[in-house]
């Protein structure tokens, strides 16, 4: 969509308010509202805003940042009235000499996939996203009390979240984010949305349209959608499942992997092998991450295997277009624009050095012996995922320097203030109601 046919849209649609939205480097979405007789203005000049405001940006010695509209990415949000409409815009950020800001995590994702374009490699990212439902308080805040107590498919009565589901959906399908799946998860008042493939960029900007859905969807029922990863102590967590195919002239690379993979599918794999373990500050960024990972399906071992839900990257039974690999590391808590950079970056080395994939571990991981030679494993807490991170030469190598030193430091001083309290119960109640 150009910039003509978005003016056209809001002068014809009764639009009222148009928001400009942003990620910081955490992944928390922000945004500014302007009416319609400023948008001509942000798309040719932007919209100011103060990042020094913004975990993460500038200080105030240099704290102005202009929001510059991306028209492609201009969508309703059918949670609010009708009559007087608000939409939302996706921004790019500059500062005020033009040129592009390098806290700015969707510019950077668009850099590494075009850059992969321009090597003849194209990828699709299909996330699957889980999240948990709580009933509110008298005030509106969020208690630790699920919405039902339903497990893994579950139907109406047992499954209390069919309505909002579906909400969601409906709400996703307006905002041109198409859903694939829905059920109720494991947990208690935990379920689960998967919406297609996407062009990285586009799975990232879905991601972030989707928490807002879900957040919006749950404040409408009178509930809280919490994407913490860990919410409920002897729970389920709750994942997020980065599906990746890759392409070489139009052909998916991946097909096959099972029986036969290809030299290009076994190398891309086992450079997300290879780096899983220093990118998991980004992947699983709170204190609260490392109480999912080993249990409950989530891995704990740097490993592949097919089918298997145990393992760090799985091969699932699918074929043609579905062909891909799932990557089961990250949660909900991260930055889904990092998130997906990282794992292309790190699955683009691989095919660059051309690396041989280790053989696969085809077997229930949670009752493999800890020792198992030539098995990594990922960090067992927020503290060995920062150690980690401060010495990876590859961190170093794909993202800017003050991006990663300021995400870094914040990460040190939040892991500090956990080593202080009583690091489960204080990663719940610290960050239940933000995320």
């Amino acid at each position: 969509m150009a910039t003509s046919d978005v003016m056209q849209f809001v002068k014809e649609n009764d639009v009222k308010f148009i928001r400009l939205a942003f990620c910081d480097i955490f992944g928390t979405q922000k945004n500014i509202a302007i009416p319609p007789d400023q948008l001509l203005r942000a798309f040719y000049t932007g919209i100011s805003f103060d990042a020094s405001a913004v975990r993460g940006f500038l200080d105030t010695a240099q704290s102005d940042l202009f929001l510059v509209p991306d028209p492609s990415t201009l969508s309703v949000l059918p949670w609010r009235p009708s009559h007087g409409r608000v939409v939302r815009l996706f921004c790019n950020i500059r500062y005020p000499d033009g040129r592009p800001f390098e806290g700015d995590v969707r510019y950077l994702l668009r850099k590494t996939a075009d850059r992969a374009t321009n090597q003849g490699w194209s990828f699709q990212v299909g996330p699957e996203c889980e999240f948990y439902l709580f009933l509110t308080n008298e005030k509106g805040y969020p208690t630790l009390e699920p919405h039902d107590r339903a497990g893994y498919c579950d139907v109406a009565p047992y499954d209390r979240g069919e309505n909002v589901r579906r909400e969601i959906c409906l709400s996703l399908e307006e905002m041109g984010v198409i859903p694939e799946s829905s059920h109720h998860e494991q947990g208690p008042g935990q379920n689960e949305i998967d919406f297609a493939k996407a062009g990285p960029l586009a799975a990232g900007d879905n991601l972030m349209a989707f928490r807002s859905a879900v957040k919006a969807a749950a404040a409408n029922n009178g509930l809280y959608a919490s994407f913490l990863p860990k919410p409920l102590e002897k729970e389920s967590g709750s994942g997020l499942h980065i599906n990746l195919s890759l392409y070489k002239e139009g052909c998916n690379l991946f097909e096959g992997f099972a029986h036969m993979p290809t030299p290009q599918a076994k190398a891309f794999t086992q450079g997300i092998l290879r780096r899983a373990a220093e990118i998991s500050v980004f992947l699983n960024p709170l204190a609260n991450s490392y109480y999912r990972l080993g249990e409950w399906e989530a891995p704990c071992y740097i490993s592949w295997s097919c089918q298997n839900r145990s393992q760090l990257v799985r091969v699932p039974a699918a074929a043609g277009e579905y062909s891909r690999i799932e990557v089961r590391q990250a949660d909900p808590a991260c930055n889904p624009y990092l998130t997906i950079l990282l794992l292309l970056e790190a699955g683009l080395e691989g095919l660059e050095e051309k690396l041989e994939l280790e053989p696969s571990v085809d077997e229930d991981l949670y009752h493999m012996a800890a020792d198992r030679p030539g098995v990594g494993k990922l960090p067992e807490d927020l503290g060995e995922a920062l150690e980690l991170a401060h010495k990876s030469s590859f961190l170093k190598r794909v993202l800017p320097a003050p991006l990663l030193e300021r995400y870094l430091a914040k990460k040190d001083m939040e892991w500090e203030c956990a080593c202080k309290n009583n690091l489960y119960s204080d990663s719940v109640n610290g960050y239940l109601d933000k995320i």
